[in-house]
């Protein structure tokens, strides 16, 4: 499970906004699924789609994402795995 909640360049989770908004996030929920729903709900909810948006800098780094509020889909799932791994919820993803 190690591999699933280091941080790394792109899923950059130790970043101290990422690490506080997670905590915020999981505030009163005690489960790691409701943890996993009220993070991707934020994700989806507040994280604006570039395209549908047309809106730049064009984000690729969890941090850059969550700095800016902007992201394709690989982009916002990127912060979506650095949410979770902040709050210890082992994550992988893979691409089209």
């Amino acid at each position: 499970m190690e591999e699933y909640l280091r941080t790394s360049e792109i899923i950059d989770w130790q970043h101290p906004e990422i690490v506080e908004l997670a905590k915020q996030i999981a505030l009163g929920h005690k489960t790691s699924t409701a943890i996993a729903k009220v993070c991707f709900e934020w994700v989806r909810d507040e994280i604006c789609h570039s395209f549908d948006y047309q809106m730049n800098p064009v984000t690729c780094r969890a941090s850059d994402v969550l700095k800016y509020k902007t992201g394709y889909c690989f982009a916002k799932s990127h912060l979506l795995a650095a949410l979770l791994r902040a709050n210890q919820i082992p994550v992988g993803f893979c691409y089209q």
